[in-house]
């Protein structure tokens, strides 16, 4: 015990003891002519303390240790200066920058866009809200290395570098969504994007900070629902938008306020659209031709059946910040009705529908509208402790409770409910070790996911992770060198149903189920990360950086465990954990093989002067790599499964995920230039190649290569941009795949700056697909079905106060 004690006590003097060191910053913020910045913010890196430049561009800070002083102002490159502990003053001349500088709340370690190793784009500002649409898919498939997986416009998940789904992990302050968009390309993300104040993209491998659903990268959405700067007066926003092209009306609106370090804050928003029109359109043949009937000229359309969105969301915050610590706490709650377009009833039954056509009513039969009702209530809190000590600098606690269901209504009732409560805490601790400086942590999620009904093609299923990771970098010189490590233990548990489908009649069929088995199946893995990168600014806003990352992801439950319709895509889904054999499905998940991916990340940068760049190559080397492959069987609910020689009309093709080593490279870049202070040129694009190694067949459903320009141009309260983007033919598909034809999108939006006194003021309008161009998407499940919207004019405004 005594020993025990004397341990204790001096873990405890190390960790908070205050150092002896005290001393006053003084200094001056100019520009390259030495005229003062106002408002530049000077922030003792990796601690709580900051301060903003006055008028004459000087500041004022106390510190306790020696470290280093962050100052930043947007247009600038960020500067960093070694401070020695003692009473100093200093002059910091900032460098005016190209490009947007935003600091990137992912990155962990206070970095700014301009300094993070590997690629990221951060949507901000007036440029979010132009961007912003009802999906994140949609909100950033502009970005170079970014498209969308489309269900319609409602439903619409980012893609990066041609993965998404489990590989992409999307989060609201760092915490998981926790929604079922990963599940089905129907779902989508309980994300909003009008109530961000940011939006952060992390290309490549991101698995060290957000686990191993974060192997192909991270979209990160911030808002400032927990404030942890004081809001010292009331300050507010609010919002009105109205799209044309789907009669939608937007109302967002968000009050923030405070005093005495207590702040509060709440957002809202409300959407209501109709079906979205498109240009005319063939509609795909659903059925053979049967006996007798004449060939029909091809069905044609110009909207997108059942499209429609009615959403609305809310949003409580409050925290305390003080010197040292800042407590706060969230809740946000999403209800929205939207429909499910191409969202089929298989199994109709001829018999029945000649019967109604006997009666006079054949030509008014409709599939009756499917859509999907998303419920989510989401509490997070938040903690951090700014320690001010020479070695421990800052300990937080960031978790999260989230519950959420969708439920599916087919025929006015509830068809299949969806439903998944997550539980997730990160905690963090920040620290100098001499001349490093990192982050040491632990993560733990527990996802306790349900679905019941005729869609429910996934069993049940208990996730839950434990995770340690550390962060390290350190400068030598002109270069920043950054290593990490993860290691994950990842279970899952569920009670599976031995049922088996083969030639059998609807009797023989009912009785299997009767007799089917249930087993409690539980799978283990441990997933290892390692990462290590270097950036190397060899000029002032010039750099080349160089990242390599191991990454290691366990199968979610519906790549290992599925077996049922999946109703959305049209096909029966088979996991990992089955094989068929003579027509037969068995469960047999042994040698589940974790998907392992080493990935190579190079990108060259400037920033700096009137010309830019940003030019990210890659390569991503994936064994194991989990994707659906066609077995060459359909299926049905009369007949169970049968070769293709034997097929029904309403059969459904059988896919299986199975695993295989896979290879994906490609580029992407943005280029931009100021032609004068008030017009900006951009080109933009990128390209992905997928294929798997053993044969050279390309990987499916692979977005298309993209190539775009931008002008902006500025003159007095006006705005006014124009962007191009031709969407290449994708004709690198794989058997079961068609090509598609390549297009070309025109964009338009003019902004103009209204003076009302105490409130900043906007009109805008946006033109969307100008040419009423008719584009169908690659990546989407629905392509010949849902093409892009047609033209849309977008009118709205914007207050500010």
């Amino acid at each position: 015990m005594k020993q025990f004690s004397i341990i204790s006590s001096a873990v405890a003097a190390a960790l908070f003891s205050q150092s002896s060191i005290a001393a006053v910053i003084t200094g001056q913020v100019v520009d390259k002519n030495q005229q003062p910045v106002v408002n530049a913010q000077v922030h003792v890196h990796g601690k709580s303390q900051a301060v903003m430049t006055d008028a004459q561009g000087e500041f004022k800070i106390d510190v306790d240790s020696k470290g280093q002083l962050h100052v930043s102002k947007d247009n600038f490159i960020d500067k960093r200066v070694d401070i020695n502990g003692d009473d100093q003053s200093v002059v910091v001349t900032l460098t005016p920058t190209s490009v947007e500088t935003v600091v990137v709340y992912a990155s962990a370690l206070h970095k700014n866009s301009l300094e993070m190793i590997s690629p990221v784009n951060v949507l901000s500002g007036d440029n979010l809200k132009n961007k912003a649409k009802p999906t994140l898919g949609e909100t950033l498939k502009g970005l170079p290395g970014v498209n969308a997986s489309y269900f319609g416009p409602v439903s619409s998940s980012p893609i990066i570098r041609g993965l998404d789904g489990p590989r992409v992990k999307i989060t609201q302050n760092g915490l998981d969504s926790s929604d079922a968009s990963r599940i089905g390309p129907d779902h989508a993300t309980s994300n909003d994007s009008l109530a961000a104040e940011q939006i952060e993209v992390l290309r490549g491998p991101a698995t060290l900070l957000y686990g191993s659903g974060a192997i192909g990268g991270v979209v990160n959405v911030v808002d400032n629902r927990i404030p942890t700067d004081n809001i010292e007066t009331l300050t507010g926003a609010a919002q009105y938008t109205h799209d044309t092209v789907s009669n939608t009306n937007t109302y967002a609106a968000k009050l923030e306020t405070g005093n005495n370090g207590f702040n509060f804050h709440f957002d809202g928003t409300k959407r209501t659209g109709d079906d979205y029109k498109t240009p005319t359109f063939e509609l795909p043949e659903e059925h053979e031709e049967h006996e007798g009937e004449e060939h029909a000229e091809h069905e044609t359309a110009n909207s997108v059946e059942n499209t429609f969105i009615d959403s609305q969301t809310v949003n409580f915050g409050t925290s305390y910040v003080g010197e040292h610590l800042t407590l706060g706490v969230s809740y946000g709650r999403i209800e929205t009705d939207y429909g499910i377009p191409a969202h089929e009833h298989h199994g109709h039954d001829h018999e029945e529908e000649a019967e109604h056509e006997e009666a006079g009513h054949g030509e008014e039969i409709h599939e009756e509208s499917v859509f999907a009702q998303l419920e989510q209530d989401r509490w997070q809190g938040y903690m951090s402790y700014a320690l001010h000590n020479n070695w421990i600098e800052n300990i937080s606690l960031r978790v999260g409770y989230t519950d959420y269901k969708h439920a599916e209504i087919e025929d006015g009732e509830v068809g299949t409910v969806f439903s998944n409560k997550t539980t997730e805490a990160r905690a963090t601790v920040e620290h100098k070790l001499g001349l490093w400086h990192g982050m040491a942590g632990y993560h733990y999620t527990e996802s306790d996911y349900d679905a019941d009904g005729e869609e429910a093609f996934t069993p049940a299923s208990v996730t839950k992770s434990n995770a340690l990771f550390l962060l390290e970098e350190k400068q030598f010189g002109d270069v920043t060198v950054e290593l990490g490590a993860r290691i994950e233990d990842y279970q899952i548990d569920s009670a599976v149903t031995l049922a088996e489908h083969h030639h059998d009649h609807a009797e023989e069929a009912h009785d299997e189920e009767e007799e089917a088995e249930t087993i409690n199946y539980s799978a283990d893995f441990t997933n290892l990360s390692l990462s290590a990168g270097a950036i190397w600014q060899y000029q002032e806003g010039q750099s080349v950086a160089l990242s390599v990352s191991h990454s290691e992801r366990a199968p979610l439950s519906a790549e290992l465990l599925s077996n049922g319709v999946h109703i959305a895509t049209g096909t029966y889904e088979l996991g990992l954990g089955y094989h068929i054999e003579e027509g037969e499905i068995h469960f047999e998940p042994e040698d589940i093989k974790q998907e392992t991916a080493t990935n190579f990340d190079l990108s060259f940068r400037r920033f700096i002067g009137d010309f830019g760049y940003t030019i990210n190559f890659f390569y991503n080397d994936i064994e194991n790599f989990y994707y659906q492959q066609n077995t060459g069987y359909f299926f049905d609910e009369e007949h169970g499964l049968e070769m293709a020689e034997e097929v029904h009309d309403d059969a459904m093709a059988v896919y299986q995920f199975t695993s295989k080593d896979a290879k994906l490279y490609g580029l992407e870049f943005d280029v931009h230039y100021q032609v004068s202070p008030s017009t900006l040129v951009k080109v933009f694009g990128d390209s992905t190649t997928a294929k798997l190694k053993d044969d050279n067949n390309y990987l499916p459903r692979i977005p298309a290569n993209k190539l775009g320009s931008e002008l902006q141009y500025t003159v007095s309260d006006w705005q006014f941009s124009l962007t191009g983007t031709h969407y290449f033919e994708q004709s690198d598909i794989t058997a079961y795949e068609t090509k598609t034809e390549g297009y070309t999108l025109f964009d338009a939006s003019a902004n103009y700056q209204l003076d009302l006194g105490p409130v900043d003021t906007q009109l805008y309008i946006n033109v969307d697909n100008i040419t009423d161009e008719l584009g169908f998407v690659h990546s989407s499940f629905i392509k010949e079905k849902a093409p892009l919207p047609g033209r849309n004019f977008s009118l709205g405004i914007r207050g500010y106060f």
